[in-house]
């Protein structure tokens, strides 16, 4: 499975960005999918995640009311709206697919990444 994910960019402060991810073939419609991201320096960490089937997200209390992730099985595909970004959301977010159908807050519980895409925020 091939995951790609898009919609990076650079965007002032209080703006707006949608990241899309996009799975080559249907094998995450079964499995929770999340988000991660890393900026320069510091470790992977956890944005937000979706159970397989839609019906329950999470998030991290830093993105939490600002970020909305979302899926599309019949599409495979997953998104994460930003809004309201801040300089401290700058970093290059990852797609994940988990490796149950639900989805955990540490990396070690996916088994499918995407390169990532650079989201950059400036004050």
């Amino acid at each position: 499975v091939q995951l790609q994910a898009s919609g990076g960019g650079l965007v002032q402060a209080g703006g707006s960005l949608s990241l899309s991810c996009s799975a080559s073939r249907r094998t995450g419609s079964n499995n929770g999918m999340a988000w991660f991201r890393q900026a320069p320096g510091k470790e992977r960490e956890f944005v937000a995640s979706i159970t397989w089937n839609g019906l329950s997200t999470y998030y991290a209390d830093s993105v939490k009311g600002r970020f909305t992730i979302s899926r599309d099985n019949a599409k495979n595909t997953m998104t994460l709206q930003m809004n309201n970004l801040t300089p401290e959301d700058t970093a290059i977010y990852y797609c994940a697919v988990a490796l149950g159908s639900t989805g955990p807050v540490v990396p070690s519980g996916y088994r499918y990444w995407g390169r990532g895409t650079q989201v950059t925020v400036s004050s």
